[in-house]
Protein backbone atom coordinates (compact mmCIF):
# COMPACT_ATOMS: atom_id res chain seq x y z
CA UNK A 1 0.00 0.00 0.00
CA UNK A 2 1.24 3.45 -0.89
CA UNK A 3 1.94 5.20 2.44
CA UNK A 4 0.40 8.46 1.21
CA UNK A 5 -2.83 6.79 0.12
CA UNK A 6 -2.80 5.02 3.50
CA UNK A 7 -2.50 8.42 5.20
CA UNK A 8 -5.54 9.63 3.22
CA UNK A 9 -7.45 6.49 4.27
CA UNK A 10 -6.47 7.15 7.88
CA UNK A 11 -7.91 10.65 7.53
CA UNK A 12 -11.14 9.21 6.08
CA UNK A 13 -11.44 6.82 9.03
CA UNK A 14 -10.89 9.71 11.42
CA UNK A 15 -13.71 11.64 9.75
CA UNK A 16 -16.01 8.66 10.04
CA UNK A 17 -15.14 8.23 13.72
CA UNK A 18 -16.15 11.88 14.25
CA UNK A 19 -19.57 11.25 12.71
CA UNK A 20 -18.62 12.66 9.32
CA UNK A 21 -18.28 11.48 5.75
CA UNK A 22 -15.31 9.12 5.25
CA UNK A 23 -13.26 11.01 2.67
CA UNK A 24 -9.63 11.86 3.38
CA UNK A 25 -6.83 13.63 1.58
CA UNK A 26 -3.15 14.46 1.93
CA UNK A 27 -0.92 16.83 -0.01
CA UNK A 28 2.62 15.65 -0.60
CA UNK A 29 5.59 17.84 -1.51
CA UNK A 30 8.95 16.23 -2.24
CA UNK A 31 8.03 13.05 -0.41
CA UNK A 32 6.64 14.75 2.71
CA UNK A 33 3.02 15.33 3.74
CA UNK A 34 2.53 19.09 4.04
CA UNK A 35 -1.24 19.01 4.55
CA UNK A 36 -3.77 16.43 5.62
CA UNK A 37 -7.48 16.59 6.10
CA UNK A 38 -10.83 14.89 5.92
CA UNK A 39 -14.37 15.84 5.06
CA UNK A 40 -15.58 17.88 8.04
CA UNK A 41 -18.82 19.30 6.63
CA UNK A 42 -20.94 17.57 9.25
CA UNK A 43 -18.58 18.15 12.18
CA UNK A 44 -18.04 21.85 11.35
CA UNK A 45 -21.37 22.70 9.75
CA UNK A 46 -19.38 23.81 6.71
CA UNK A 47 -20.50 23.68 3.08
CA UNK A 48 -16.89 23.63 1.82
CA UNK A 49 -14.74 21.48 4.11
CA UNK A 50 -14.36 18.50 1.82
CA UNK A 51 -11.31 16.30 2.36
CA UNK A 52 -9.20 18.03 -0.27
CA UNK A 53 -10.18 21.51 0.90
CA UNK A 54 -9.37 20.59 4.51
CA UNK A 55 -5.95 19.28 3.44
CA UNK A 56 -5.26 22.52 1.54
CA UNK A 57 -6.35 24.57 4.53
CA UNK A 58 -4.13 22.55 6.84
CA UNK A 59 -1.15 22.91 4.49
CA UNK A 60 -1.33 26.64 5.12
CA UNK A 61 -0.12 29.28 2.70
CA UNK A 62 2.35 27.89 0.20
CA UNK A 63 4.21 29.47 -2.68
CA UNK A 64 2.85 28.70 -6.14
CA UNK A 65 6.12 26.89 -6.88
CA UNK A 66 5.41 24.46 -4.02
CA UNK A 67 1.93 23.58 -5.28
CA UNK A 68 3.34 22.95 -8.76
CA UNK A 69 5.51 20.19 -7.23
CA UNK A 70 2.79 18.53 -5.13
CA UNK A 71 0.78 15.36 -5.44
CA UNK A 72 -2.69 15.34 -3.90
CA UNK A 73 -3.96 11.99 -2.63
CA UNK A 74 -7.66 11.59 -2.03
CA UNK A 75 -9.77 8.58 -1.14
CA UNK A 76 -12.56 9.62 -3.53
CA UNK A 77 -12.69 11.23 -6.97
CA UNK A 78 -12.66 15.04 -6.50
CA UNK A 79 -15.89 16.99 -6.92
CA UNK A 80 -16.18 20.20 -8.95
CA UNK A 81 -15.17 22.44 -6.03
CA UNK A 82 -12.12 20.41 -5.09
CA UNK A 83 -11.10 20.00 -8.72
CA UNK A 84 -11.31 23.78 -9.11
CA UNK A 85 -8.93 24.20 -6.17
CA UNK A 86 -6.53 21.65 -7.69
CA UNK A 87 -6.54 23.68 -10.92
CA UNK A 88 -6.32 27.03 -9.12
CA UNK A 89 -3.19 25.99 -7.25
CA UNK A 90 -1.63 24.17 -10.19
CA UNK A 91 -1.29 20.79 -8.48
CA UNK A 92 0.04 18.57 -11.30
CA UNK A 93 -0.94 15.09 -10.09
CA UNK A 94 -3.87 13.56 -8.20
CA UNK A 95 -3.93 9.99 -6.91
CA UNK A 96 -7.51 8.81 -6.33
CA UNK A 97 -8.39 5.93 -4.04
CA UNK A 98 -11.58 5.13 -5.91
CA UNK A 99 -14.13 6.53 -8.36
CA UNK A 100 -16.76 3.78 -8.39
CA UNK A 101 -19.07 5.31 -5.80
CA UNK A 102 -18.61 8.85 -7.17
CA UNK A 103 -16.98 10.01 -10.39
CA UNK A 104 -15.85 13.59 -9.98
CA UNK A 105 -14.27 15.98 -12.44
CA UNK A 106 -11.45 13.70 -13.60
CA UNK A 107 -12.03 14.54 -17.26
CA UNK A 108 -11.79 18.27 -16.52
CA UNK A 109 -8.57 17.76 -14.58
CA UNK A 110 -7.07 15.64 -17.39
CA UNK A 111 -8.14 18.22 -19.98
CA UNK A 112 -6.13 20.81 -18.07
CA UNK A 113 -3.00 18.67 -17.93
CA UNK A 114 -3.37 17.15 -14.46
CA UNK A 115 -2.05 13.60 -14.24
CA UNK A 116 -4.73 11.32 -12.72
CA UNK A 117 -4.03 7.93 -11.20
CA UNK A 118 -7.02 5.88 -10.00
CA UNK A 119 -6.21 2.99 -7.65
CA UNK A 120 -9.69 1.42 -7.02
CA UNK A 121 -8.54 0.58 -3.51
CA UNK A 122 -10.90 -1.96 -1.87
CA UNK A 123 -10.85 -0.16 1.50
CA UNK A 124 -11.80 3.17 -0.07
CA UNK A 125 -14.64 1.52 -1.99
CA UNK A 126 -15.87 -0.37 1.10
CA UNK A 127 -15.87 2.73 3.32
CA UNK A 128 -17.94 4.75 0.84
CA UNK A 129 -20.35 1.94 -0.04
CA UNK A 130 -21.04 1.28 3.64
CA UNK A 131 -21.43 4.98 4.41
CA UNK A 132 -23.77 5.63 1.47
CA UNK A 133 -25.91 2.62 2.46
CA UNK A 134 -26.04 3.68 6.12
CA UNK A 135 -26.42 7.47 5.70
CA UNK A 136 -27.82 8.23 2.22
CA UNK A 137 -29.29 11.54 3.42
CA UNK A 138 -25.86 12.85 4.42
CA UNK A 139 -24.23 11.60 1.23
CA UNK A 140 -26.92 13.12 -0.99
CA UNK A 141 -26.65 16.42 0.85
CA UNK A 142 -22.86 16.42 0.41
CA UNK A 143 -22.93 15.90 -3.34
CA UNK A 144 -25.72 18.39 -3.85
CA UNK A 145 -28.62 16.13 -4.76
Amino acid sequence: MDPFLQAAIDEARLGLSEGGIPIGSVIVHQGEIIGRGHNRRIQSGSPTLHGEMDALENAGRQAAAVYRECVLYTTLSPCSMCSGAILLYGIPKVVIGENRTFLGEEDLLRSRGVEIEVIQDPECIRMMEEFIAARPELWNEDIGE
